[in-house]
């Protein structure tokens, strides 16, 4: 049994996430900033954390994750503004790392996206584009750091049930988001995603299998 912190917890993903890691025996804390999503949270088996990441210093950060044995973040400002989307989805991530290296928590699993790059080729005037910058520098950051660290990118999601396969290194098509959280969890557990940007879509290969292969 392990004790994993999601940040960002009520997100799609991250409650897909939390049920699948109380189903396999760990022990989950789910960071969220709304009090009124704690019910949600709670009804995958996790324990609700209200902490607002965007306005927490990476000390403050760290006293929430400390003891745990790995962190996800699942976090995201959802788009729209771009002030906050730099505010969350880079800077606070950033300070997310910092607050694990500081408690020595150092397994640490990004979910980003599969065209994340510091060379993204979103042009500046798309709305898209500060989404792109910020996702690229937290991902870059998170590479300069001692964690034991995973990007996991996946292709355009969707609502579509989980079918438990992917394809990997592949760059068009889309996965739902059930399976991107199956892939987070299979990742926390396998050293080859160890030091790897994972990028994804749905396929036909079984998702432990698949990432077991990575070279």
């Amino acid at each position: 049994m392990s004790l994993i912190a999601i940040i960002g917890g009520h997100g799609k993903v991250a409650l897909h996430l939390s049920r699948i890691l109380v189903q396999d025996g760990h022990r989950v804390s789910s960071l969220i900033r709304n009090p009124e999503h704690a019910a949600d949270v709670e009804a995958t088996g996790a324990t609700a954390v209200i902490a607002d990441v965007e306005n927490l210093s990476a000390t403050q950060i760290s006293e929430y994750l400390a003891g745990h044995d790995a962190v996800v973040w699942s976090a995201g400002a959802g788009g729209g503004d771009p002030a906050r989307t730099y505010a969350v989805d880079r800077d606070a991530a950033i300070r997310s790392m910092d607050a694990a290296q500081l408690v020595g928590v150092l397994r640490y699993v990004m979910v980003s996206y599969q065209g994340a790059r510091l060379d993204h080729g979103v042009p500046e005037g798309s709305g898209f584009f500060p989404y792109a910058e910020a996702k690229a520098a937290a991902d870059e950051h998170l590479r300069g750091t001692a964690l034991d660290w995973t990007i996991v990118a996946p292709g355009a999601l969707t609502d579509d049930p989980g079918t438990g396969n992917i394809a990997v290194d592949t760059d068009t098509g889309g996965v739902p988001r059930e399976d991107v959280a199956r892939v987070v969890a299979v990742a926390l557990e396998e050293s080859r995603t160890i030091g790897r940007f994972v990028g994804f879509t749905g396929g036909g290969t079984p998702i432990p299998q698949a990432l077991a292969t990575l070279a």
